[in-house]
């Protein structure tokens, strides 16, 4: 066969192949200043226009930008200390929090986030609020959830969503049987009396029980649930992938484009290991004026290949309505 004929052949094959085969994604989009050491990010637009940047770390970093490219740290969360975490932490690294979930309701900031250890459920997630969300200015409101070796669950990995009805909802978990979800009282930013239901929502089969980082969205009639499979934290060694289910109903049932529930182990890969870039996953988006900014943390193959970066890129929608990265 000629050179011109193969590749004739080899590009319909390749146009034809289901989308997973086929798969090829983005490097992280270009950002310069403090973007490294970032784990876990979660990110807004504040009401000056700027964007603050959350992160797991000692106290919870924060960082600033005003286009989206250039980031720079401005503090933590909890300057002072945040004793009341202790319980759940490593005293040898005290105020090591976990992934922040930022938003803005009812005239003020909400971030979530988790107290744990690796491979612990002695874990909690805690509420703080602030009117400006800049470092010093948060209040405690205390534990939301909390579990322990008893439950077969992990609270950790909080995301809140508040749908149109003007419901609050948080989905968290990792691990062990999954993710989670329950309602939340507006009121009070805390798990609601009325409504006390657990749900599952999506978890793996087979001989791994590694999914966490719930993150969910809405898009047109679907709710889009982003998970990160496999594992976190370990460099470019690192197996992390970003997987998404949709459902009609926040509750779910979620399923993958195949039509496999995230429960039964489905799941829909959008992001993966590329070239050099390694183990991206623990997804936040932003719904921005311009498109839909996904932020996220990954390993590159350079002089600190064990240092996590800060990684953005955007999110468009096929014309089937699945998500992907661009």
């Amino acid at each position: 066969m000629s050179l011109p004929r193969l590749l004739a052949v080899l590009a319909a094959a390749l146009l034809s192949a289901p989308a997973a085969q086929a798969a090829t994604y983005p490097d992280p989009g270009y950002v310069t200043g403090d973007v490294t050491a970032v784990h876990d990010p979660s990110m807004i637009r504040a009401a000056d226009g700027s964007y603050l940047l959350y992160s797991t770390d000692q106290y919870l970093q924060i960082r600033r930008s005003t286009d989206r490219i250039h980031f720079t740290k401005i503090g933590s969360v909890w300057p002072g200390g945040a004793p009341w975490t202790a319980p759940f932490t490593d005293p040898a690294h005290p105020g090591y929090l976990w992934a922040p979930d930022i938003s803005f309701h009812n005239g003020r900031y909400y971030l979530y986030y988790a107290a744990s250890t690796f491979g612990s459920r002695n874990s909690a997630i805690f509420l703080a609020t602030s009117p400006t969300g800049l470092p010093g200015s948060w209040t405690n409101q205390g534990i939301v959830t909390q579990t322990s070796t008893s439950d077969d669950y992990n609270a950790i990995d909080p995301n809140l969503f508040v749908d149109s009805g003007g419901r609050w909802w948080l989905s968290f978990g990792s691990w062990w049987t999954g993710i989670k979800v329950y309602r939340l009282d507006p009121a009070t930013g805390k798990r609601s009396t009325t409504d006390t239901a657990l749900r599952s929502i999506a978890q793996r089969t087979g001989s791994t029980t590694a999914e966490e980082a719930p993150y969910i969205v809405q898009h047109g009639s679907y709710f889009y649930l982003f998970v990160s499979w496999d594992s976190c934290c370990q460099g470019t060694k690192s197996t992390y992938r970003v997987m998404a289910g949709r459902s009609t109903s926040i509750t779910g049932p979620y399923t993958d484009r195949n039509g496999v529930r995230l429960t039964a182990g489905g799941g829909t890969q959008i992001l993966a290991s590329h070239g050099d870039v390694h183990g991206p996953g623990h997804v936040a988006v932003l719904h921005d004026t311009d498109a839909d900014v996904l932020v996220y943390h990954y390993y590159y193959s350079d002089a600190t290949p064990q240092t996590g970066k800060l990684g953005i890129n955007l999110i468009g929608y096929d014309s089937a309505g699945w998500p992907y990265v661009y």
